[in-house]
């Protein structure tokens, strides 16, 4: 009697792409060497459920026909969390919480879920990696007390989808997905298939039911979700906490965001009463900062609709390399080397035999075209030897001519600058109009790098 051989798959585990056959590289996305395979989960109509699918077919209304209705927000009890959320949780929606191993997600959203249950709101924290005596000895460590915070320990997504409908709850707390497994499917748990139908049936949970659940991720050694990349695409928000884990300050960023802007941050503070709020981060960002020291600017970056100030470091070198080192952390190196060049075209600073390393103090990036001015700055100080005045702030995009170039919301990065306690500003030319800026801040208007670094240092003699 011949052997039966059962069937297989290979998934890719970035973008979930299915084929028959290996490849080296995947014909989805184009990585190398992530195809794995997989036991072929037949298709039935339970996995088409799980999948998210409707169980019956609908009739496709006009998009006239729909009725239009903002989304109500319920606030988690966090104002940083809230703030990346976009102003709170959306009812039926999904949000992926991703981050290192014990940076933190657990203890913040068992903080959120507890300030949830406070409310009068019916929450499952549904736990595969923890039992649920571990969850109390934490919660009491916490001084976490809400009769109506329920816990379950399960990783079975049947008998979790079972529990949810018997408690009905508005919000569901899952941790972590990669742990959870569906008895349909024959591969383990964390795998492609696993975790993109335990997702999909945890969707439908969301969708149908109207309960907002809080997945929590797992991520790898270079920093992104473990998992098939169609995890990300299947939420409707995607949060990750960044920061070392020995140390006690954290931000929380949004990669991905369907009811919010994308830019927003949330600082945390790491304490033994859990995760608590840091409502300022200009002043956590600045708080260690040296007095005096060459290649030290402050930078003034948006991050959504809250201006930050930064410390933004430089430190240049002579070299015996024949080509000159340039490093970057928190500023895209690529945005560096073109400053760089503009530097020794425009400004005539020679770089060609020194190394350049850049450092974004705090652990936060620098993306927007604002902080090209601190940069420049920031270098040009360190080359020089000469420290630039302390209570200056620099803020400016600078184009591949040398000029400096208008920012967007001036006004608002100037009200925190006045507000931080700085009294003189580098902004550019054509941000003038118009400006309603602080009394107490003195305007410095440049239209080119000459004229900043002349600003800049002229200042400091003065």
């Amino acid at each position: 009697m011949a052997k039966i051989t059962p069937k297989t798959t290979f998934y890719c585990t970035a973008c979930g792409y299915e084929s028959a056959k290996w490849f080296g590289k995947c014909p989805g996305c184009g990585a190398w060497n992530t195809l794995e395979e997989q036991p072929a989960a037949p298709k039935t109509a339970a996995r088409d459920k799980a999948a998210g699918l409707p169980a019956v077919l609908t009739p496709a209304p006009s998009i006239d026909e729909i009725e239009a209705a903002d989304e109500s927000r319920q606030s988690t009890g966090i104002g940083e969390l809230d703030r990346v959320l976009g102003g709170g949780a959306v009812p039926g929606s999904l949000v992926l919480v991703g981050g290192d191993p014990g940076i933190g997600k657990s203890t913040l959203l068992l903080q959120a879920a507890a300030n949830l249950a406070g409310d009068g709101f019916r929450v499952l924290y549904v736990s595969g990696e923890e039992s649920a005596r571990q969850i109390k000895m934490r919660a009491a460590r916490l001084g976490v007390r809400a009769p109506m915070l329920h816990v379950l320990a399960q990783t079975d997504m049947d008998l979790i989808a079972a529990q949810q409908q018997t408690l009905a709850p508005q919000y569901m707390i899952v941790d972590s997905i990669q742990t959870i497994f569906s008895p349909r499917s024959a591969s383990m748990a964390g795998s492609v298939s696993q975790v993109r139908q335990c997702t999909g049936e945890l969707m439908r949970i969301a969708k149908e039911e109207g309960c907002t659940v809080f997945l929590v991720g797992h991520v790898t050694k270079e920093g992104a979700l473990a998992g098939p990349r169609v995890l990300e695409h299947m939420v409707d928000a995607v949060l990750y906490f960044e920061g070392d884990r020995r140390q006690e300050y954290r931000v929380l960023r949004a990669a991905k965001n369907r009811f919010g802007s994308v830019n927003e941050i949330g600082v945390f503070r790491m304490s033994d009463k859990g995760m608590t709020q840091v409502p300022n981060p200009s002043e956590y960002f600045l708080s260690s900062r040296a007095a005096d020291t060459a290649g030290s600017v402050v930078a003034c970056a948006m991050e959504g609709t809250r201006p930050v100030l930064v410390d933004l470091q430089a430190l240049v070198s002579p070299t015996m390399l024949p080509a000159p080192r340039r490093q970057s952390y928190g500023f895209d190196h690529n945005r560096m080397a073109l400053l760089l060049a503009v530097m020794e075209k425009r400004a005539g600073m020679k770089l060609y035999n020194m190394d350049a390393y850049v450092n974004v103090a705090g652990g936060i990036e620098l993306d927007e075209p604002a902080a090209d001015l601190p940069l420049v700055a920031a270098v040009a100080s360190s080359l020089s030897g000469v420290a630039v005045k302390q209570s200056m702030v620099f803020i400016g995009e600078i184009g591949l001519s040398g000029e400096v170039r208008a920012v967007s919301q001036l006004e608002r990065r100037l009200i925190e600058c006045a507000r931080m306690g700085f009294t003189h500003c580098v902004v550019p030319h054509g941000n003038l109009r118009g400006l309603n800026a602080p009394p107490e801040l003195t305007i410095h208007a440049v239209r080119t790098v000459r004229e900043a670094l002349t600003a800049a240092f002229s200042q400091k003699r003065d």
